[in-house]
C-alpha cells in the first residue's frame, strides 16, 4: 500500500483510529470522529443568506461524555506530521482542551497545553499514543483537582434520551463552573451572550451538583415572572417534585430546588422579607440569573438576599456584567470563569447577525428653536432655547416626528414582511402609547384583520402584558408589533423577532446589549437567521464603543423619499435599568420613565412640551458602515474594501494568480465576504458611478488595484470576438454559448453551478445528464467551464 496515495479519511481509518484504540481508548464511548462543533456563520447577502464553514475536529477524545481531554487533527501523508498542529491548537483553545495531536499516519506530534510535561511538543510513534488514565491524571493535575474534587467533576450530565447535548461553549461553561465549585470557590460568574442558553447551562450545573449531593438545597433567583415560569416548565422540568416556586410569600421547607423572583423574597418592610423564614444556612447554592440587574450593588435590596445566604455558593449568570463606580459584578463574583460573547456567538453561527438602518431627522440633528411666545398643544409657553435629539420625546414631543417614525417602520414592513415580529423601544409609557396610535392609523387594514396587530406592552397595562406570551410564541401571528419602553429589554425570548426599532435614548452599554439581544436568536424552523435594527436616535453609535463586542454589518442612512430597506443586489438564481419594583403587579419591574406631568408649570417633574404643527423631515446622508470588528468605518467604502482585500492578496499579481488557480471563483468571493467585504453595497456604489455591470473580479481589480474595469457584457463580447467556440460543435457549443450569455446577465457564480443546466435555455437543448455526457463526462464539462473562465479573465 502506498501511504501517500491515501486520502486524509483513509489515514484516519487505517492508522490513527487503530493507534488510539491500541492505547486503551474505548472507541464507542471515548472517541468521536469528524465532530462539527460550530454551525458556520450566517452570511447575509441582500435578502438571502448562506452558512459559512463550520469548524470540525477530526477526532475528539473524552474522559466521559461532555468532558473533553484531547483533539487530533489529521492530514494525508503528503503532509508532514505536524502540518495540522496550528489548526488543532485553534480548535483546542475553543474546546477548552489541554492535549493536542497532529498526525499524518506516520506518528503523532503531541502538544501539551498544561505545562505539566517536560516538553511542550513531542513526537510520538503510532504505538506511543498516551492511555486514557495518563491524560486524565495530567488533566486533574492541570486543573488542581484532588480525589474528592474529581468526584464532583465526574458527576454525569442530565440526559433525557433525546440525543440533545450541550453545545461546546455550554459544556465549557458547565465544566469550568463545576471545577470552580470542586476547588471550593464560593463566588462564581458566568458571562454568556443573550440567546446562548444560559438557563439550560444553569440547569446542567444545578443538576450535576444536586445529583452528586455536593449541593442539596438550591435557590434559583430571576427578575421576571415569565422567566421563572419558563424555567420551571422547560429547562428545569426534570427536577419534578423536588422543585417548587416561591409565591404568595409562603415558604415550605420540604423542597430541595426553589425558584423565585427577587421581588417575591425581598422588600423594604421586615414582614416582606420572606427569605428570612429560611435559616441563613438553609441553601447550599444560590444561582442568580441576570445578575447584573442590581445584585452586585452593595446597597441593593437583592444584595441583602445574597448577604443573608452568604454561606452558600453564589453563581451569577449574565450577558452583560455591570461595571461602574457604584456597581460591579466582578467585584462581587470575581473574574468570570468563562465568557462567551455575542461576537463569538455570531462568528460560530449560533446567533443571528444583523443589519442596521439609521434614519436621521432634521430637527434631531439641526435642532429646533420655538418662535418667541410660542405655546404648545396644551397651552404651555415653550421655553426659548434650542431643542435637539436629546430632548425628543422627553422634554419635547413633536407629533410629526412620531408619525414619521411610524411611517418609516410601516414602509420597512411593507417592503419586507408586514408580519415579521417587531419590537419598538420608546422612551416611556406615554411615548409607547403615542407610537401605538400612530402605527394603528398607518396600518388600518392590518388592524381591521386583527386589532392586536399593534399592541403596547408596558408594565402599567394588564391587557398589553397579557399579550407578551403570544408575541414571543413563534406559532402565534399576533401581536406583530410591540411598542414598549423597559419591559422587554431583558429576559424576553423573542425567537422570531426580525425587526428592532430604537426610538429610545440609550446611554447604558448594558441596556443596549440587552436590547440587541432580543433579536439575536436564530430559529431555522421560522426562517429567522438574521435581523434588522431600525435606529432613530443614534443609539447604534454605541457599536463603536470598545465595550461592545457584537458584529453588525452596516448602517444605512436613507435620504428623503428613499426606502428604509437597505438596497439589495438582485438575486442571482449611561443608565442601568433599576431593580424591579416589589410593589409592581405580578412581580413585573416598574417602567423607569412614567409619563411626564402636563401641568403648565411642570411642578412635580420635568416639563414636556407637545407640539403638533412643526414639520419634520429626513436628512439625506451618506451610507455609513460598521466593519466585522464592530467598529465604525470612518473611511469610504472603497478605502475599507481596499484595506480588506490587501489582507488577503499582497499584490495584483497575487490576486490574479489566486483567481486563475481557483477551481471555483465563488470560493474567493465568499472568503472575502466572510472577511467583511460588502459586495452588494460596493457593487451598487461602483456600478452607479460607472454605469456598468461588473462582476467581483473587476470590482477587486478596479477598487483595490486601480485597474480600468470591463463590464460583464464587454468581457463576454471579447470572448466571442476571439472565435473561441469554433472548436466546439453541436450541444457542447450551444451550452458554452448559453453559459456566456448567463455570465453577461448574472455573473460568474451562476455558471459555476452545474444546476444551471436545469434552466432555460439549456433544458431546451437536452437533459442535464445528456449535456454533461456530450462533453465526455463531468470532469470534461468542468474543464470546459474552467477554460471558458480563463477566456473571460485572460
Amino acid at each position: 500500500m502506498d501511504k501517500k496515495s491515501l486520502s486524509e479519511r483513509d489515514i484516519c481509518t487505517k492508522f490513527i483510529a487503530p493507534a488510539i484504540q491500541q492505547a486503551g481508548w474505548d472507541i464507542q464511548s471515548q472517541v468521536r470522529e469528524e465532530v462539527s462543533f460550530t454551525k458556520g456563520r450566517v452570511i447575509v447577502r441582500g435578502k438571502l443568506h448562506s452558512r459559512g464553514k463550520a469548524r470540525r475536529a477530526d477526532f475528539i477524545l473524552y474522559h466521559q461524555p461532555n468532558l473533553r481531554l484531547a483533539v487530533i487533527e489529521a492530514k494525508d501523508n503528503k503532509h508532514g506530521i505536524g502540518a495540522g498542529m496550528q489548526q488543532a491548537l485553534d480548535y483546542a483553545e475553543a474546546l477548552d482542551v489541554p492535549f493536542v495531536f497532529s498526525s499524518n499516519g506516520d506518528g503523532f506530534l503531541f502538544h501539551d497545553r498544561t505545562g505539566t510535561g517536560v516538553q511542550v511538543e513531542t513526537e510520538l510513534a503510532l504505538d506511543q499514543f498516551p492511555a486514557p488514565d495518563e491524560l486524565w491524571q495530567r488533566y486533574c493535575q492541570w486543573k488542581d483537582l484532588d480525589a474528592e474534587a474529581r468526584k464532583t467533576i465526574e458527576t454525569p450530565y442530565y440526559d433525557d434520551g433525546s440525543g440533545r447535548s450541550p453545545r461546546y461553549y455550554q459544556s465549557n461553561a458547565i465544566n469550568r463552573t463545576m471545577e470552580a465549585v470542586a476547588r471550593g470557590q464560593d463566588r462564581i460568574l458566568l458571562v454568556m451572550a443573550t440567546g446562548t442558553g444560559k438557563t439550560y447551562t444553569a440547569f446542567q450545573i444545578i443538576w450535576r451538583l444536586w445529583k452528586g449531593r455536593q449541593k442539596k438545597r438550591i435557590l434559583f433567583l430571576a427578575d421576571r415572572n415569565i422567566l421563572v415560569d419558563q424555567t420551571r416548565n422547560n429547562d428545569f422540568k426534570p427536577f419534578g417534585a423536588a422543585m417548587t416556586k416561591i409565591s404568595r410569600r409562603q415558604i415550605d421547607t420540604s423542597y430541595e430546588i426553589y425558584l423565585s423572583l427577587y421581588q417575591a423574597v425581598s422588600g423594604n418592610e421586615e414582614e416582606k422579607n420572606v427569605y428570612k423564614q429560611f435559616s441563613p444556612d438553609f441553601f447550599d447554592l444560590v444561582v442568580i440569573d441576570e445578575c447584573h440587574r442590581g445584585s452586585a450593588a452593595d446597597d441593593s435590596a437583592w444584595r441583602e438576599i445574597l448577604d443573608y445566604f452568604s454561606s452558600a455558593t453564589h453563581i451569577g449568570l449574565t450577558a452583560t456584567p455591570k461595571e461602574t463606580k457604584d456597581v460591579s459584578s466582578i467585584h462581587y463574583f470575581g473574574e468570570p470563569v468563562y465568557t462567551y460573547s455575542l461576537k463569538q456567538g455570531i462568528e460560530d453561527g449560533f446567533l443571528a447577525p444583523y443589519k442596521v438602518v439609521r434614519i436621521d431627522f432634521d430637527k434631531d440633528l439641526q435642532g429646533w428653536r420655538p418662535p418667541k411666545g410660542m405655546v404648545d398643544k396644551n397651552g404651555q409657553p415653550i421655553e426659548d432655547r434650542i431643542y435637539n435629539l436629546q430632548d425628543m420625546d422627553r422634554g419635547l414631543v413633536l407629533e410629526a416626528r412620531t408619525r414619521l417614525v411610524a411611517q418609516k417602520i410601516t414602509d420597512f414592513l411593507v417592503a419586507t414582511d408586514p408580519f415579521q415580529k417587531t419590537i419598538v423601544f420608546c422612551d416611556d409609557i406615554d411615548h409607547a402609547e403615542r407610537m401605538r396610535q400612530a402605527l394603528v392609523n398607518l396600518n388600518p387594514e392590518r388592524v381591521r384583520e386583527n386589532r392586536k396587530y399593534v399592541m403596547r406592552i408596558t408594565g402599567d397595562e394588564a391587557e398589553g402584558k397579557a399579550e407578551l406570551d403570544n408575541f414571543i410564541n413563534p406559532e402565534e401571528r399576533y401581536p406583530v408589533i410591540a411598542c414598549t419602553s423597559k419591559l422587554m429589554t431583558t429576559g424576553v425570548d423573542a425567537q422570531t423577532c426580525k425587526l428592532i426599532v430604537l426610538d429610545q435614548h440609550i446611554k447604558s452599554m448594558t441596556e443596549f446589549k440587552q436590547i440587541i439581544g432580543r433579536g439575536t436568536r436564530i430559529n431555522e424552523d421560522y426562517d429567522k437567521y438574521w435581523f434588522t435594527i431600525l435606529d432613530f436616535k443614534r443609539a447604534t453609535e454605541l457599536f463603536a464603543d470598545p465595550a461592545f463586542d457584537g458584529e453588525p454589518t452596516q448602517i444605512y442612512v436613507p435620504g428623503p423619499g428613499e426606502s428604509p430597506v437597505p438596497p439589495d443586489a438582485p438575486p442571482e438564481t449611561g443608565d442601568e435599568q433599576p431593580p424591579g419594583d416589589p410593589d409592581a403587579p405580578d412581580g413585573w419591574p416598574a417602567e423607569d420613565d412614567p409619563p411626564f406631568p402636563d401641568g403648565p408649570d411642570g411642578k412635580g417633574g420635568r416639563v414636556r412640551y407637545v407640539v403638533d404643527n412643526i414639520e419634520v423631515s429626513v436628512v439625506s446622508e451618506r451610507v455609513q458602515y460598521y466593519g466585522p470588528d464592530g467598529k465604525l468605518i470612518t473611511e469610504s467604502l472603497r478605502d475599507f474594501t481596499r484595506e480588506r482585500i490587501s489582507r488577503q492578496f499582497a499584490s495584483l499579481d497575487d490576486f490574479l494568480r489566486r483567481w486563475g488557480d481557483a477551481e471555483q471563483k465563488k470560493a474567493i468571493i465568499e472568503e472575502l465576504a466572510s472577511q467583511g467585504v460588502l459586495w452588494d453595497e460596493l457593487t451598487e456604489e461602483v456600478e452607479k458611478k460607472l454605469g456598468k455591470q461588473l462582476d467581483p473580479f473587476d470590482l477587486i481589480c478596479h477598487v483595490a488595484f486601480g485597474q480600468p474595469p470591463l463590464s460583464r457584457r464587454e468581457r463576454a463580447e471579447n470572448v466571442r470576438k476571439r472565435n473561441y467556440f469554433a472548436k466546439y460543435q453541436g450541444a457542447t457549443r450551444q451550452v458554452l454559448e448559453g453559459l456566456l450569455d448567463k455570465y453577461a446577465d448574472t455573473g460568474i457564480e451562476h455558471i459555476e453551478d452545474i444546476r444551471i443546466l436545469q434552466l432555460d435555455p439549456f433544458r431546451r437543448i437536452g437533459a442535464p445528464l445528456e449535456l454533461v455526457r456530450a462533453f465526455g463526462g463531468r470532469g470534461a464539462y468542468d474543464k470546459a467551464v474552467h477554460d471558458l473562465e480563463d477566456q473571460l479573465y485572460g
